[in-house]
């Protein structure tokens, strides 16, 4: 019993190359390569933008398939700047919507927004401002640093790379 198990280990672990073997090795590799590099795209969460809901250091994927619509308060991996880096960033408001901040307070059209992902006191102040066509407002959820340290704003529509894995 110890030498079948012994020989099924050392097999498994070491396996015999035969073409069958190296076959499936190089499928794995090529669906491997697809799979994350246009469907579920790996990330490091980098600075405590999103933080409570996402952390500094953890890793997540881009999920680019199946989409939809997006709401109000949906998180998205967007594409600010260059091809390498992708931001994680809540929606908050989209075209044609007057968005500003007062005594760190969220009003869209007006109107304060609940905003329970935000944990954190905010102090922000932003004047009034109107969503270009084409476009939503994002922002992340940990203000309690001043808006010079964030990096949020505008962004294309066609900036949106996917959703959160998890």
């Amino acid at each position: 019993m110890k030498d079948i198990l012994r020989k099924r280990l050392k097999l498994f672990f070491f396996p015999k190359l035969n073409r069958r073997y190296l076959f499936r090795i190089a499928i794995v590799l090529v669906l491997s390569v697809i799979v994350f590099k246009f469907f579920l795209i790996p990330m490091k969460i980098s600075g405590s933008s999103m933080e409570p809901s996402y952390h500094d250091g953890s890793i997540n994927f881009c999920r680019t398939f199946m989409l939809g619509e997006f709401k109000r308060g949906d998180v998205i991996n967007i594409r600010l700047a260059g091809k390498r880096v992708m931001y994680l960033k809540r929606i908050v408001a989209f075209e044609g919507e007057t968005i500003e901040f007062r005594r760190g307070k969220l009003f869209v059209n007006g109107v304060q927004l609940e905003e329970k992902y935000v944990k954190l006191p905010c102090e922000w102040e932003l004047s009034a401002r109107t969503v270009e066509n084409g476009c939503v407002y994002v922002v992340g959820d940990n203000r309690s640093t001043p808006t010079e340290t964030h990096q949020f704003g505008q962004a294309q529509k066609s900036k949106i790379m996917g959703r959160p894995l998890w």
